[in-house]
């Protein structure tokens, strides 16, 4: 789909197609509304592919007192799990707990039993000393008094977002890719009417006439509109993640523990076959148009944590395989902890802009809900602001012999409906080397994905750029022989896509050791 094949005149516009503008979009096309989403780089392209990939309650946010944002969040991720199974799936987390150092024992089995308490469900367990030991032989036992295990839920975050977006489309909506908004035009009244957008790769501008216009831009969202509110300003921070072999850790669930420099946080655990160590919490002052990558002090801070909680494991730096950096649109009141900065949501409207930011991704269908409500005096008469993950419907997977069942749980998870159309393409069924990915999810994100460069395919529609070595540059031949002819490229136009991927993955998801 292109800029110069849609249509000029739209009942609402979205900017910005990561995880918050998706759930908009879809949100606007259960309401039977025509909308248009415009992303500037590729679908998922910021934070919503760069995330811890979880989708959790938000255990951290009982001890600042929110209660009502810990609950929601509860509440979010159950309904997830519930909708998306073999895209949001069950973790279990494992936390030592020590003397002197981090949470105490009661401290922690006190904010588990409410968290348990909002899931209505018991979801933790509590670890004497010799229990813990025995479960994380490697682990640092100096001071160990016990620990926990307990539930949250992981997610592959780009995977998401087309599923959301795709669901959209279906039911009506048009999202385009690389198209960036250049302003937001105004009648002489000073009321919304529409925007100017322009497609970043032909140039090719259009006007598109809305009476809504909703901002759903992250952390670029003061750029379209400044904060209406005194001192409350986005203060961008930068998440940061090393990637190692699935083999690194000899565990399938959740480590976390507590960073002796700063006690927050921090965690490593397996997800798609490898092994994501995470996260930091830093200003990101490079800005907001430099592509976030991680910094050496991020990587020895990440480091140091694990030698100091996991000096059994012995992870080596030589071993990292990639790394991922995003920023996080938090809002703030010009607070110094990091950490400690809110991670809720406001809406602004003014005269038919609507600015929704701050959230985070476990909670994006409650971000969207209110910035529908805030843009329903623009939207035709009758609109009524309809939950979209209701409307999802309840699918099997269909039969696939030559499939197993994981293999079809996780296909189905990703595209939904779509995975009957994968599954009898006749294209190649069988896993990419060592990840779960199917060289047949290459072929249809090539063909039906709006896949316009090569970082599109292999960072964001499916994630070999992360899990394998160099990039997979390894598969790159044998992903030309699948996708060239599909995507329409010839041989001078792949070779030149293939040398952007690497040098962009060389400066952004590369290992920094």
């Amino acid at each position: 789909m292109m800029l110069n094949k849609i249509e000029n005149n739209y009942d609402m516009v979205v900017i910005g197609g990561g995880i918050t503008g998706a759930g908009i979009f879809l949100r606007a096309a259960t309401m039977g509304i025509s909308v248009l989403l415009l992303e500037q780089n590729d679908f998922a392209w910021g934070t919503s592919s760069r995330s811890s990939k979880m989708v959790h309650g938000g255990l951290r946010y009982l001890k600042e007192g929110k209660l009502l944002m810990t609950r929601n969040s509860v509440k979010e991720r159950q309904r997830l799990l519930s909708i998306f199974p073999g895209l949001v799936e069950p973790l279990e987390f494992i936390m030592p707990v020590y003397k002197g150092h981090g949470p105490s024992k009661n401290t922690m089995g006190l904010g588990l039993s409410l968290y348990s308490l909002m899931a209505m469900k018991k979801q933790h367990k509590g670890l004497n000393r010799a229990q813990t030991e025995a479960s994380l032989p490697f682990i640092n036992t100096r001071n160990l008094t016990g620990g926990f295990t307990f539930g949250d839920a992981s997610v592959d975050d780009a995977r998401l977002v087309l599923r959301i977006i795709s669901q959209g489309t279906d039911l009506g909506g048009t999202a385009l890719n690389y198209t960036r908004v250049c302003a937001v035009n105004r009648d002489n009244r000073n009321r919304v009417a529409g925007v100017t957008a322009r497609d970043t790769d032909t140039g090719k501008t259009m006007e598109i006439s809305a009476p809504v216009v909703i901002n759903a831009t992250g952390a670029f969202a003061e750029e379209l509109h400044p904060s209406p509110e005194k001192g409350l300003h986005l203060r961008p921070l930068r998440g940061s993640h090393l990637v190692f072999p699935g083999q690194s850790i000899p565990d399938d669930r959740v480590i976390s523990f507590v960073h002796p420099r700063d006690n927050r946080p921090v965690f490593i655990f397996q997800w798609e076959g490898c092994a994501v160590l995470g996260t930091t919490d830093v200003d990101h002052k490079l800005g907001l148009n430099t592509e976030p990558v991680i910094q050496s002090g991020e990587a020895a801070y990440l480091m140091e944590g694990a030698a100091f909680a996991m000096p059994g494991l012995k992870l080596d730096p030589d071993a990292c395989i990639a790394s991922m950096a995003g920023v996080r649109p938090v809002l703030s009141h010009g607070g110094t902890n990091a950490s400690k900065e809110s991670r809720e949501h406001v809406v602004w409207e003014d005269q038919g802009l609507v600015t929704v930011t701050g959230g985070k991704l476990t909670t994006f269908n409650l971000l969207a809900r209110d910035a529908i409500k805030a843009a329903t005096p623009y939207l035709p008469s009758g609109s009524k602001n309809v939950d979209p993950l209701l409307s999802i419907p309840p699918t099997e997977p269909p039969p696939a012999p030559s499939l197993a069942p994981t293999d079809l749980r996780r296909l189905h998870g990703r595209y939904g409906n779509r995975a009957a159309d994968i599954i009898r393409s006749g294209q190649d069924l069988t896993h990419l080397g060592t990840t779960a990915t199917l060289w047949a999810e290459l072929a249809h994100a090539a063909q039906h994905e709006q896949v316009r460069h090569l970082s599109d395919l292999l960072l964001r529609r499916t994630r070999l750029g992360v899990l394998l070595p160099q990039g997979a540059k390894e598969h790159l031949k044998a992903i030309e022989t699948i996708c060239k002819p599909l995507l329409n490229w010839d041989d001078q136009r792949w070779d030149q896509e293939q040398q952007q991927y690497l040098t962009h993955w060389s400066r952004y998801y590369s290992s920094p050791f």
